[in-house]
C-alpha cells in the first residue's frame, strides 16, 4: 500500500496522469528554460504523452523553446491543449514562441489529433508562427482544430485558409487526406473575405461534423459561400453562426444547404438578423426530414409571430427535438399565446425556452439590412453632418474666465470646453480616461475620437491642439496595449469608432467628425510607435470599404491613409 501512495503522490506533484500532463489553471508565468522547469521535467516523466494541457499560464519565446525541445521525445502526443497560454506577452513574442512549439512537435513526428490555442489574441501575425505546422505531416490527422477568439480577421482568415488547404493536399498526395471534423473560430472578425477563403476549405475537406463561427461579421455574401462548402460535408451535425448578419438573402442560401444536411442535431443561428422572411425560409426547409434534430436556436432576430409559428410547425415531426430558443424575438403577449397553443397541440411545449424577453411587434414594416445596402449614401450624409456640427464651432467663443473640468469636456466635447482646459490638456484628459483593464478600452477610443474630431475645425489653434492631444493619446493607448497584450481589442474599438467594422451594437454609428478622425490617423499612422499590425488592418479595411462604397465623400482621404501605410 506504501508503494501505491508513494505513486500517487509523485503522479500529483509532477502533474503527470498515465496519459498525459496537465497544467491548466496554474496560472504560471514562464518567462525562459529555468522557469519552465517544472513544466518539462513532468514532460520527460510521462512515459505516454497523449495531451499536453497549458491553458492559463503564459509562457515567452524560451520558455515555449524549453517546451519544445521537451517535446522532441514524444511523438505519441495526440492532444495540444493550450489556451490562453500568452496573457501579457508582446504580440512580437507570440509567433516565435508558437513556431518554437510547432518544430517541437514536427521533430517529435507526431500526428495531432486536437490543436486547441483558443482565448490567445495573437492575430494574423499568429497564424504565420503556426503556419508551418499545420502544413507539416504533425497535423495530417488533425480532427479539431479550436481557435476561438483568436482576432485573426480578414487577414488571418485567408493564411489560415492557405495553410489548411496546403495540409489537406500533402496529406493527399501521402495516402490519407487531411479529415478535419471539428472547426471552431468564433469571435475572430472573419469577415465576408475569411469566410469565403475558409468556406473553400470546407468543401474540399467534406468531413466536417461540427463547424463553429459565431460573431465574425458576415453577411449574405460570406454566407453563401459557407452554405455552398456545408453541403459537401454530408456529416454536419452542429453548425453555429451565431451573432452573424445571415438576414433574409443569407437565409435563402443556407434553406438551399438544408436538405443536404440531414445529420444535424444542433443549430444556432441566434442574433443573425433573420427576421420574419429569413425565419419562414429555414422552417420551411427544416419542415421534413432531419430526424436528429435536438437543439433550434434562433433568439434576438426581430421575428415575428408569423415566422415563429412556422418553426414550431417545423419540428412537429422532431422527435428528438429538445431545446427551442425563440428569446428576443417580436411576438407580444398575443403571439406568445399563439406560439405555446401550438406547440402544446403536437406535445413539444416543453422545448420552448423561456420568452422572458418577448418583445411586442414593431409597427413598421420591416425592412432588410443584408450587406450594408444603401450604406454609402448613410455613411456619406452622416459624415456631412457631423464635418458641420464641429467646423462650424470656432476658438473665438472663448473667453478668459472660461473654467471646465476634463469631465465637462467629455460629456460636451466641444471645442470651447477643449481649449479652455489649456496647455497641459493631453496630460489631464489622459489621467482621466486612462485605461486600467480590457473593459475600458471603449470609453477611451472614443474620447479619442471627440478629440480627433476637433481637428478639422477652420481655426489653426484648434486644429493643432486637437491633432496634439490625439496624437499623445494615441502613443499611450499603444504603449498600454502592447504592454498588456491587448493590441486585438484596441485593434476592434478602432475600426468600430471610425466606422470601419460593425460592433457587436449593429446599430451604433459614429457621431462625431470622421473627416477629422481621419485626418489625424493620416498623420500618425506611419509613425514607429504605430503598431504594424493595426497599420496593416486598418488599412486593409479602409481599401475594402473604398471598394465596397466608391461614393464616399472622404476617398481621397482614405486613399492617403493607404499610401501613409505603404
Amino acid at each position: 500500500m506504501a508503494n501505491v501512495d508513494s505513486l500517487t503522490e509523485a503522479l500529483q506533484k509532477t502533474k503527470v496522469s498515465p496519459n498525459g500532463v496537465s497544467f491548466a489553471g496554474k496560472s504560471l508565468k514562464l518567462d525562459n528554460e529555468e522557469h519552465a522547469k517544472e513544466v518539462t521535467e513532468a514532460i520527460n516523466n510521462c512515459t505516454d504523452l497523449e495531451y499536453l494541457n497549458l491553458e492559463g499560464n503564459t509562457l515567452g519565446v524560451n520558455a515555449a523553446k524549453a517546451v519544445a525541445k521537451a517535446l522532441e521525445k514524444h511523438p505519441e502526443l495526440k492532444r495540444a491543449l493550450w489556451k490562453d497560454m500568452f496573457t501579457g506577452r508582446m504580440k512580437t513574442e507570440i509567433p516565435k514562441a508558437l513556431e518554437h512549439l510547432g518544430n517541437g512537435l514536427v521533430t517529435a513526428g507526431t500526428r495531432l489529433v486536437e490543436l486547441d490555442l483558443s482565448d490567445n489574441a495573437f492575430g494574423p501575425i499568429g497564424v504565420e508562427g503556426l503556419a508551418a505546422l499545420l502544413r507539416s505531416s504533425s497535423c495530417y490527422a488533425l480532427e479539431e482544430l479550436r481557435l476561438n477568439n483568436n482576432g485573426l480577421g480578414i487577414t488571418g482568415g485567408k493564411l489560415l485558409a492557405a495553410a489548411l488547404t496546403d495540409c489537406y493536399k500533402s496529406s493527399k498526395e501521402h495516402g490519407k487526406p487531411l479529415s478535419l471534423k471539428v472547426f471552431i473560430a468564433g469571435r475572430n472578425r472573419l469577415e465576408n473575405d475569411g469566410a469565403i477563403a475558409l468556406a473553400q476549405v470546407f468543401k474540399m475537406i467534406g468531413t466536417l461534423e461540427e463547424i463553429a463561427m459565431p460573431q465574425n461579421g458576415i453577411y449574405h455574401v460570406g454566407i453563401k459561400a459557407l452554405s455552398e462548402a456545408f453541403v459537401h460535408n454530408k456529416n454536419l451535425r452542429v453548425l453555429n453562426l451565431n451573432d452573424n448578419t445571415i438576414g433574409s438573402k443569407g437565409a435563402d442560401h443556407i434553406a438551399e444547404a438544408l436538405p443536404h444536411l440531414q445529420a444535424l442535431t444542433d443549430i444556432n443561428f441566434g442574433d443573425c438578423l433573420l427576421k420574419t422572411k429569413g425565419a419562414s425560409r429555414l422552417a420551411e426547409a427544416l419542415t421534413e426530414g432531419h430526424k436528429d434534430l435536438k437543439d433550434l436556436q434562433l433568439g434576438y432576430n426581430e421575428i415575428r409571430v408569423t415566422g415563429a409559428l412556422l418553426i414550431a410547425g417545423a419540428i412537429k415531426n422532431k422527435i428528438k427535438i429538445n431545446s427551442l430558443q425563440l428569446d428576443g424575438n417580436q411576438f407580444g403577449e398575443e403571439g406568445k399565446a399563439q406560439l405555446e397553443t401550438k406547440l402544446k397541440e403536437f406535445g413539444k411545449l416543453h422545448v420552448l425556452g423561456s420568452l422572458d424577453e418577448n418583445e411586442s411587434e414593431d409597427s413598421e414594416e420591416e425592412v432588410e439590412e443584408d450587406e450594408n445596402e444603401n450604406s454609402s449614401e448613410r455613411d456619406e450624409s452622416a459624415d456631412e453632418a457631423e464635418h458641420s456640427l464641429n467646423s462650424s464651432v470656432t476658438i473665438t467663443e472663448i473667453t478668459d474666465d472660461t473654467k471646465i473640468s476634463v469631465k465637462n469636456f467629455i460629456k460636451n466635447p466641444n471645442v470651447v470646453n477643449f481649449m479652455a482646459l489649456g496647455d497641459n490638456r493631453s496630460e489631464l484628459i489622459f489621467e482621466e480616461i486612462k485605461t486600467k483593464d480590457q473593459q475600458d478600452i471603449d470609453s477611451y477610443v472614443e474620447v479619442l475620437m471627440k478629440i480627433s474630431a476637433l481637428s478639422n475645425n477652420s481655426e489653426k489653434d484648434v486644429s493643432d491642439a486637437s491633432a496634439n492631444c490625439a496624437e499623445y493619446l494615441y502613443k499611450q493607448l499603444f504603449i498600454w496595449a502592447q504592454q498588456e497584450d491587448h493590441l486585438w481589442p484596441v485593434m476592434n474599438s478602432l475600426l468600430i469608432n471610425l466606422g470601419l467594422l460593425k460592433g457587436e451594437d449593429k446599430k451604433f454609428k459614429p457621431t462625431w467628425n470622421l473627416e477629422g478622425c481621419f485626418t489625424v490617423l493620416k498623420t500618425i499612422i506611419p509613425k514607429n510607435y504605430f503598431p504594424e499590425s493595426i497599420r496593416k488592418t486598418i488599412k486593409l479595411f479602409i481599401q475594402s470599404r473604398l471598394e465596397k462604397n466608391g461614393g464616399d465623400h472622404l476617398v481621397s482621404l482614405k486613399n492617403q491613409i493607404i499610401t501613409s501605410c505603404d
